[in-house]
């Protein structure tokens, strides 16, 4: 029942996640907004498939032990593609407040962004090994952590300040998907279950993509 489950809800997201992607970067018209929340939700979709794909298979073939190095390689994409979400998504809050200057800003998320990949390519993660340490899980995760607290901060001062209705809960899928995210990585080795908050974590990155793709239509800017 689970591989049933999960590979249905895994291919929605997939499909959902990069249509709506390309369409808002096709047809974003030479909007630097658009065009930046298509490729953030390609980012997105491309860097899960790399791990949600082979899991997909494990679960409905010999198993998820089967698989432990196309998962390992997978969760390492993943953790960098989503890296690179989140600083594109502040290039979507510059674009959309019309920020200028603020390096002291830009130099912080590029320094947390450079940290995690940083801290990603080490060995001692055992991206390839079905008993990864929990040590190394939380040093690549604290600056990505910081990255999300900054961006999170961003979204939503910015935000209350213009009365941006359309992006008005931006702040709050970024801390729901950090919420869910956070148990996975300290928890879920000593309790599988919690691995399922995976699935709301996604939900809220959905969320993330649907309010720009719905802006898009509406045709709303900041003022």
């Amino acid at each position: 029942m689970q591989a049933i489950i999960e590979t249905i809800f895994d291919v929605v997201y997939l499909t959902l996640v990069m249509t709506v992607g390309i369409a808002m970067a096709i047809k974003s018209g030479g909007e630097k907004q658009c065009r930046l929340f298509g490729i953030m939700a390609i980012v997105l979709g491309a860097g899960d498939s790399f791990h949600l794909v082979p899991r997909m298979i494990a679960l409905c073939t010999t198993g998820l032990d089967q698989f432990a190095v196309a998962l390992g390689v997978g969760k390492w994409v993943t953790s960098i593609t989503m890296t690179v979400f989140y600083v594109l998504l502040y290039y979507v809050w510059r674009n959309r407040y019309h920020i200028v200057g603020r390096r002291g800003t830009t130099a912080a998320v590029y320094l947390l962004a450079g940290a995690r990949i940083a801290l990603c390519l080490f060995p001692q993660n055992g991206w390839l090994s079905a008993s990864a340490p929990l040590s190394w899980g939380i040093y690549r995760n604290l600056p990505f952590a910081a990255l999300g607290l900054l961006v999170i901060a961003l979204f939503y001062r910015s935000a209350k300040e213009a009365g941006d209705r359309a992006f008005r809960w931006m702040w709050l899928t970024i801390v729901l998907s950090f919420g869910f995210y956070i148990p996975v990585v300290l928890w879920a080795d000593a309790v599988p279950a919690i691995g399922m908050l995976m699935i709301p974590k996604t939900c809220a990155y959905v969320w993330t993509v649907l309010i720009g793709y719905r802006a898009m239509k509406e045709g709303r800017q900041a003022d």
